[in-house]
């Protein structure tokens, strides 16, 4: 694929994971410093990896709910929670995966990420 298909593919399915409100955010907030940055996610994480057919979006984010409580990524796990919605996660699915990671990264990490996932599931009735 071409540097503008891989761009256009990421945009499509980051779209989809993230929800068109926040992928204009994001757009919107892009600044000459930062238009590299998103360039390379949306061709690398989003036109790449998210649209492999390898594993389906529901499990991607079950990982990626994982990987970010335990990398401590605590700013970017309120969008995926709701992503992980969006693909169908139940809120007792997603408390298991940070059960389930708290084991191998930490209860520390678990439970910040419980905080801020209880806090996102309460302000967001609608996965959409």
């Amino acid at each position: 694929m071409t540097d503008d298909e891989l761009h256009a593919t990421g945009m499509t399915t980051r779209r989809e994971v993230l929800g068109d409100a926040h992928v204009e955010r994001a757009v919107a907030a892009t600044t000459p410093f930062t238009e590299p940055f998103q360039q390379f996610i949306t061709r690398s994480a989003w036109g790449q990896v998210w649209s492999r057919p390898g594993l389906d979006r529901r499990t991607r984010s079950a990982l990626t709910l994982a990987l970010l409580t335990a990398l401590g990524c605590e700013g970017e796990l309120p969008m995926h929670v709701r992503a992980a919605r969006r693909h169908g996660l139940t809120p007792e699915e997603i408390a298991e995966v940070l059960l389930h990671a708290g084991v191998y990264a930490g209860v520390p990490r678990a439970n910040a990420a419980f905080a801020i996932a209880q806090r996102t599931l309460d302000g967001d009735a609608d996965p959409a």
